[in-house]
């Protein structure tokens, strides 16, 4: 059985994740799509707290059958690797680690970036209109394309629409927005 592995901050997690996590399902043949919700990203800095970024990621699946909340990496200490996710789950299946174009491109920078690509299939999607790229110099590796639905949406946007009180539902759903203008999240974004 193939495991699929779907990581980030989700800071907030929004519908354009949602869709992704459903494309990688169903393209890849998946009986269940884990999301990874990192507990102390390394290349980000001022990221929400781990626990809001969790219950976030919870109330985004809710009722989701095939999806799992694994926190994993927020409940081990230091800095969040995919490398350690992967070596913690991934032993005798193979593993799709689904990601965007923005991240495939910075993939040289990951922590054992090499081994990663050892150990899982790239599931890659790019944002409507955009390419699937490998960067310069990336070694043979194994490499799925997504084809996502044209969906527009960001954190960052979300967390400014937040930031100014404006209606962030229709990015993000409704549960969700309820949480972030209950814990007041993002309004000194």
């Amino acid at each position: 059985m193939a495991l699929g592995l779907f990581g980030g901050s989700f800071d907030p997690p929004h519908l354009a994740h949602l869709a992704l996590a459903h494309c990688a399902l169903d393209q890849l043949a998946l009986e269940a799509l884990r999301w990874v919700p990192a507990g102390q990203p390394w290349q980000k800095a001022g990221v929400t707290a781990a626990e809001h970024r969790r219950a976030m990621v919870a109330l985004m699946i809710e009722g989701e059958a095939c999806f799992v909340l694994d926190a994993g990496e927020i409940e081990r200490e230091g800095a969040s690797y995919t490398i350690d996710t992967v070596e913690r789950l991934g032993d005798g299946e193979e593993v799709f680690l689904v990601i965007g174009q923005d991240q495939y491109a910075r993939l040289p920078s990951w922590h054992r970036w090499q081994d990663l690509l050892a150990r899982v299939t790239l599931a890659v999607a790019a944002r409507a209109g955009e390419e699937v790229t490998a960067p310069a110099g990336m070694p043979a590796h194994r490499m799925r394309r997504l084809e996502l639905p044209a969906l527009q949406i960001s954190s960052t946007q979300v967390r400014e629409l937040a930031s100014r009180g404006e209606d962030i539902r229709p990015l993000v759903g409704p549960a969700v927005a309820e949480y972030i203008s209950r814990h007041r999240l993002y309004l000194r974004y």
